[in-house]
C-alpha cells in the first residue's frame, strides 16, 4: 500500500505543474506584442490601477466598498465634466479670433501728403454760358412767385433773350416738369391756404419728381427754404452738365489767377507738382503732391518745413445760387485716393491765414479670420469706378453709381462713368430724378446692402488735422502787401480784405502712431490653457492624455473582437445543409445521431473559447483534456 501512495503524489503535483505551466504559456500569449485584455473589466481594472491621472486608483482600491464606488465614480466623472466645460470655453474664444492691439511710435523722415484745394467758385463756362442764365432767368421768376424777390441777375442779357427764346423752351418744358413748390407742414395739411393759422414758417420748400409715367410723384421737400432753392438749381445744372459731350470742355483753369504763392519746404512749387479737375460744385481743384514718381518728403517738422500757398478767394463769374460760400477749400489725404471734397474737407476764410498742423496715423488690421477687412478689395463684389486703389468710400460710392445704372438706366454725374453708361439728362432720361432720389433714400436705409459690401481695407493711413487761425495780412502791412501781388500777380479786387487767404500745412511733430493687431489666442496659448485645466483638475500630463487614448484603442479593439467572435460563433451554430431561417426540429432530430458529436463538440469550444465579461480568471483547460492527461 505505501509505494502505491508514494507513486501517485508526485503524479498529482505534476499535473498541477503541468497546469500551471499552461497558465503562464497563455497569460505569456496574452502579454506579447499587443496587450489583450479577455474582458472590459480587465481592461478597466488595469488602467485604473496603473493610470497617472489621480483618483483612478480609487476606483480599484475600494471596489470592496460599494458606497466609496460610487462616490469615486461620481467624482471622478464629476470632475471630467468640469474639465471639458472649460475646454469648451477655451475653444470658444480660440475660435472667436480675438486681437490685441500694439500701438507704437516710431520716428522717420515723413511723406508729405497729398493735398486738394478748391477754389468754391463754379464757374460759368463759355460751352454751357446759355443755358446758365436761362436757368438763371427761370429762377428769377420762380423766387418773384414764391417769395417777391426780385433777383439780380449779373449775368443775364436781356437784349438777347428774344433770340433765344426757341432754345430756352425746351429747359423751361424741362423745370415745368420739376417745379419748385410750396406745401404745408404735416400738422397743418388740412387748413386752407388764406387762414391765420397758417403763416409763411408754417410752409415747406420743395421740389416735385414723378415717374415717367407721372403715375407716381412724390414731393422732395426741405425745411430750410435755402437748401431747397440750392437743391433744385443744382439738380438743373447737373442735366446742363450731362448734356456736355466732352467734360474736357469744361477745362478752362488757370492756376495762375487762383494760386498767388506756392512753396514747400523753403522752395518754389510749379506746374509739375500738381494736377487739376474739375468738381461741379466746388470748381477749380488742384491737388499738389499727388505724383507718385517725385513725392515732397519732410525732414523736419514745423510751419517752415510745410506747404504754403497764397490763393484767390474773390468769386469771379461765380454763381449764386450753387455756390453760398466765399473762401476756398482744402483737403488732406494721401496718394492715389480720390479727394471726396463733401466728407474731408474743410474751408478757408479769405482775409485769414490757417495754419494746419498734421498727425500721420497709421491703421494696420488682421485679415483672415480676425477681421473681415480686405487687402485690395479684390474679394469685395463691387467693381472699383475710380481710378485709385481700394477705399471704403471708393467702394460705397461705385455700388451706389452701380445701382443707379441698374434702376435708373444712366450714372450721377458726381461719379465715375461705369463702361457702357451714359450720365443721367432729363432730356434723354425724363424720370431720373425721380428714381434717383427714391434710390438715395434705400441707399442711406442700406437697402442696398453698400454698406455691408463694403468693407474695411486692412491698411490704412489717416492724417489728424488741427487748425490755427489769425488774421493776414495784418492792418499794418497790408498795403506792401497788396502792393507787391498787384505788382507780381496783377492784383486788382476791390474788396482786398476778402480777396486772399493763406494755408499753411505741415507736420506738428516727427513721430507718426502705429495701430496694428496681433492675435491674442495663437495655439500655444490655446494649448497652455488646455494644459493648466487638464493640470488642475487632474493633476497629469500630456502622457495621461496618451493613456487616455490607448483606453480608447483598447476598448474599439476589444469590441470588435467580441463582435467578430460572436458573429463566427453564430455561423458555426448554424446545421449544415440548413437554412438559416428555417425552424424544421424534425429534420435537425433526424440527422442528430450522425452529427452529435461534432455539434457538441463545436458548442462546446465556443462556449470555451468566449471570455467572461465579469471574471477576473483565465479559463482552465476541459474536462476531457484532463482525463487524457491522466
Amino acid at each position: 500500500g505505501g509505494p502505491v501512495k508514494t507513486g501517485k503524489m508526485p503524479e498529482g503535483e505534476k499535473t498541477r505543474q503541468c497546469k500551471q505551466e499552461e497558465e503562464q504559456q497563455q497569460k505569456e500569449e496574452r502579454e506579447g506584442l499587443i496587450e489583450f485584455y479577455s474582458s472590459y473589466q480587465e481592461l478597466f481594472q488595469f488602467f485604473c490601477s496603473n493610470t497617472t491621472i489621480h483618483g483612478a486608483i480609487r476606483l480599484v482600491c475600494s471596489k470592496k466598498n460599494k458606497m466609496k464606488t460610487a462616490f469615486w465614480s461620481v467624482l471622478f466623472f464629476l470632475t471630467f465634466g468640469l474639465m471639458y466645460w472649460q475646454f469648451g470655453i477655451l475653444y470658444r474664444e480660440y475660435f472667436s479670433y480675438p486681437v490685441n492691439l500694439n500701438l507704437n511710435l516710431n520716428s522717420d523722415r515723413l511723406t508729405f501728403p497729398a493735398v486738394t484745394l478748391c477754389t468754391l467758385n463754379p464757374y460759368r463756362y463759355s460751352a454751357i454760358r446759355k443755358k446758365l442764365d436761362e436757368l438763371d432767368q427761370i429762377t428769377h421768376q420762380t423766387l418773384l412767385d414764391l417769395y417777391d424777390y426780385n433777383m439780380s441777375l449779373a449775368r443775364s442779357d436781356w437784349s438777347t433773350l428774344s433770340t433765344r427764346k426757341r432754345s430756352s423752351r425746351s429747359l423751361l418744358r424741362h423745370v415745368q416738369r420739376h417745379p419748385l413748390r410750396r406745401q404745408k407742414r404735416d400738422n397743418l395739411v388740412n387748413l386752407p391756404e388764406n387762414s391765420p393759422s397758417v403763416d409763411k414758417n408754417d410752409w415747406k420748400i420743395g421740389f416735385v419728381l414723378c415717374s415717367e409715367n407721372n403715375k407716381d410723384c412724390f414731393h422732395q421737400a426741405y425745411s430750410s427754404g435755402v437748401d431747397a432753392v440750392r437743391e433744385w438749381y443744382s439738380f438743373h445744372y447737373i442735366n446742363i452738365l450731362a448734356q456736355m459731350p466732352d467734360a474736357k470742355a469744361l477745362d478752362e483753369s488757370d492756376f495762375e489767377n487762383f494760386i498767388y504763392a506756392c512753396r514747400f519746404n523753403e522752395a518754389t512749387c510749379d506746374k509739375a507738382n500738381y494736377t487739376h479737375f474739375h468738381h461741379p460744385l466746388y470748381g477749380n481743384c488742384y491737388t499738389f503732391n499727388d505724383n507718385s514718381s517725385s513725392l515732397w518728403t519732410s525732414s523736419l517738422p514745423g510751419i517752415n518745413n510745410g506747404l504754403s500757398l497764397v490763393v484767390r478767394t474773390e468769386q469771379n463769374d461765380f454763381i449764386p445760387l450753387l455756390s453760398t460760400v466765399t473762401g476756398a477749400r482744402v483737403m488732406v489725404h494721401d496718394q492715389n485716393e480720390p479727394a471726396f471734397m463733401d466728407d474731408g474737407g474743410f474751408n478757408v476764410r479769405p482775409g485769414i491765414e490757417t495754419s494746419i498742423s498734421m498727425r500721420k496715423e497709421m491703421t494696420v488690421r488682421l485679415g483672415g479670420s480676425y477681421s473681415d477687412c480686405t487687402e485690395d478689395g479684390s474679394d469685395v463684389p463691387v467693381q472699383n469706378l475710380y481710378s485709385s486703389r481700394y477705399t471704403e468710400q471708393v467702394c460705397i460710392r461705385s455700388c451706389f453709381q452701380l445701382n443707379m445704372v441698374e434702376h435708373c438706366g444712366c450714372a450721377y454725374y458726381f461719379y465715375p462713368l461705369p463702361a457702357g453708361a451714359e450720365y443721367c439728362d432729363y432730356t434723354k432720361h425724363v424720370a431720373w430724378g425721380y428714381c434717383y432720389y427714391k434710390l438715395l433714400a434705400e441707399f442711406k436705409a442700406d437697402v442696398l446692402g453698400c454698406f455691408n459690401k463694403c468693407r474695411k481695407p486692412c491698411k490704412m493711413t489717416e492724417y489728424q488735422l488741427s487748425a490755427g487761425y489769425s488774421r493776414w495780412p495784418s492792418a499794418v502791412s497790408e498795403d506792401w502787401v497788396f502792393y507787391m501781388l498787384s505788382q507780381q500777380n496783377k492784383y486788382n479786387i476791390t474788396s482786398k480784405r476778402n480777396g486772399v487767404a493763406k494755408v499753411n500745412i505741415f507736420f506738428e511733430e516727427w513721430n507718426y502712431k502705429t495701430n496694428g493687431e496681433s492675435p491674442a489666442f495663437t495655439v500655444v496659448t490655446l494649448l497652455s490653457q488646455l494644459g493648466n485645466q487638464w493640470s488642475l483638475w487632474f493633476g497629469s500630463s500630456v502622457l495621461s492624455v496618451m493613456e487616455l487614448a490607448e483606453l480608447t484603442l483598447d476598448f474599439i479593439a476589444i469590441t470588435f473582437i467580441l463582435a467578430l467572435r460572436w458573429f463566427r460563433s453564430q455561423q458555426q451554430l448554424s446545421p449544415l445543409g440548413r437554412p438559416p431561417n428555417s425552424h424544421d426540429n424534425t429534420a435537425f432530430q433526424d440527422e442528430a445521431p450522425g452529427l452529435s458529436a461534432p455539434h457538441r463538440f463545436t458548442v462546446e469550444a465556443v462556449v470555451t473559447m468566449l471570455p467572461s465579461y465579469n471574471s477576473l480568471e483565465p479559463h482552465g483547460p476541459s474536462r476531457d483534456g484532463e482525463l487524457g492527461h491522466e
